[in-house]
């Protein structure tokens, strides 16, 4: 119940000071640990659009729909053809649809970052116990799992598919089980660019299109390159060219260790040697990116 407390003044009038009753909050606190997990599970869910408008979840779904479709088509002509083998292998799927993925990664990416900056709320995030690596983390591991779930689904479809079409039990959960490695490095590698250059404007258009031109321009100039060192003889010059696309570096270190055919020009990729190169830049990439953010937020919050 509010209390009224008189006051008086030099003029003689009446003042009051209300007391309306607020209480300081008592209960449990739930820490960093929490809110770092609520910020992780809401980012996620919003990279599908789920909790928000319908017009939200049309492109994510749709998305997610042209990636499975695919899949389902291959599944259905192995099985009514009595194949042996899947048309396309668990990690050749993901290179084969990286327009989808770029796609993804650019509609997702300023969704997860731009409106915080446009609407000036992450000084709200960093006024409680989180700290700027909670804050990035938690976007982090939500659009890459988003991406996770994009890229892994079609490979489940494939695989339950050989599955029923009693395929062999071994050597497909062998290459399923590759193809998931792979997808997972492609996840991460990809939210990263993404975040980092969405975090560089609140404005989403700028940030879509400049992971599209990023992706898409660098996998363009990378092919192209590759193509021209293979005509001249300069195979050799082929795998070191791959090493500036995020599309040839997933497939570099797929085709090395994973037992992926490569999109290199003559299917050749890189060798062993090669390939622990491509896995160090990577991984390099990966810590970069996470660097970046952290970096990036740090002046955001202050």
């Amino acid at each position: 119940m509010a209390v009224e407390q008189p006051l008086a003044t030099p003029a003689g009038d009446q003042s009051r000071i209300h007391d309306i009753g607020y209480r300081g909050y008592d209960g449990p606190r739930l820490g960093r640990a929490y809110a770092r997990r609520s910020l992780y599970s809401q980012s996620l869910r919003g990279s599908y659009g789920l909790g928000r408008s319908v017009k939200s979840k049309v492109l994510p779904m749709l998305l997610f729909a042209v990636m499975c479709v695919p899949a389902a088509i291959m599944v259905a002509v192995a099985v009514a053809t009595k194949a042996h083998e899947l048309p396309v292998s668990y990690t050749r799927y993901a290179i084969i649809m990286q327009a989808v993925i770029s796609l993804y990664v650019a509609s997702q990416a300023p969704q997860a970052v731009s409106r915080d900056l446009r609407f000036k709320t992450i000084p709200l995030y960093f006024s409680r116990p989180i700290e700027t690596a909670d804050y990035v983390q938690a976007k982090f591991a939500a659009l890459a799992s988003a991406m996770f779930v994009l890229t892994g689904a079609p490979l489940v479809v494939m695989y339950v598919g050989a599955l029923l079409s009693k395929m062999g039990f071994a050597h497909q959960t062998k290459e399923f089980t590759q193809g998931l490695v792979a997808v997972a490095l492609l996840s991460l590698l990809f939210a990263g660019i993404g975040l980092v250059i969405a975090s560089v404007t609140p404005r989403r258009g700028f940030g879509i299109a400049a992971v599209i031109a990023v992706l898409t321009i660098s996998y363009g100039a990378v092919s192209t390159l590759q193509a021209i060192a293979d005509a001249q003889g300069s195979g050799s010059a082929v795998p070191w060219i791959g090493l500036f696309s995020p599309v040839t570096l997933i497939d570099g270190v797929q085709s090395a260790f994973l037992g992926g055919s490569s999109a290199f020009p003559g299917g050749i990729g890189p060798s062993h040697g090669e390939g622990a190169v491509y896995v160090l830049v990577v991984l390099g990439l990966i810590a970069a990116c996470y660097g970046l953010l952290v970096r990036r937020y740090k002046k955001v919050g202050l």
